[in-house]
């Protein structure tokens, strides 16, 4: 089955169901597909306007960018589902790990709608970066367990490696963009 094709309440119903799967992965996958559509959002309601005008390539690039992960996590909610139907432990590490990247790439985005995205959206700038925070953060923890499933010590550290300094960048994004929102919304 292709959750991407399906309703919303159907996907929900089989995540809350005693069913192997969907699970974590794909649901992390989700929330990272909300949190690129708001990106989306707040573009599409900044592109047009007046004031934001002279913005225009840089945010166009933006929705570029915003609608192509859109695209990609929702296809790894549904290649989640398939990797762990499979039991394909590659896979099973493969897609959380790439996720993880995306999310990555995903959230730095934020900080340039913050300073020229529509002001009255900011706070979805601030709901993506944290949807997008915490799908890192969920796509993380299928990796590890299934390293530790696979047991490599050298992809282990590796993987790790790479996924703790965009853990430290992410997080301190996700905290300039919050800081960022909340003065703009308590002006």
């Amino acid at each position: 089955m292709e959750y991407k094709n399906e309703s919303l309440t159907r996907y929900l119903d089989d995540l809350a169901a005693r069913l192997p799967a969907p699970g974590g992965g794909s649901a992390a996958a989700l929330n990272a597909a909300l949190g690129a559509s708001l990106i989306s959002m707040v573009v599409n309601f900044t592109l047009g306007k007046p004031k934001y005008a002279k913005f225009t390539p840089e945010l166009q690039n933006i929705l570029e960018r915003s609608e192509k992960l859109r695209g990609e996590f929702l296809h790894l909610v549904d290649l989640d589902v398939q990797a762990y139907n499979s039991r394909n432990i590659n896979d099973a590490l493969k897609i959380p790990f790439m996720l993880a990247r995306l999310c990555f790439e995903g959230i730095k985005l934020c900080p340039v709608l913050v300073k020229k995205g529509n002001v009255n959206l900011i706070s979805d700038v601030g709901v993506a970066a944290v949807m997008l925070e915490a799908a890192f953060v969920s796509a993380r923890f299928n990796v590890e367990i299934n390293l530790k499933t696979l047991g490599d010590k050298k992809l282990s550290k590796a993987i790790n490696k790479e996924l703790e300094q965009k853990e430290k960048m992410l997080k301190k994004i996700r905290l300039e963009t919050e800081e960022k929102v909340g003065q703009t919304i308590r002006r």
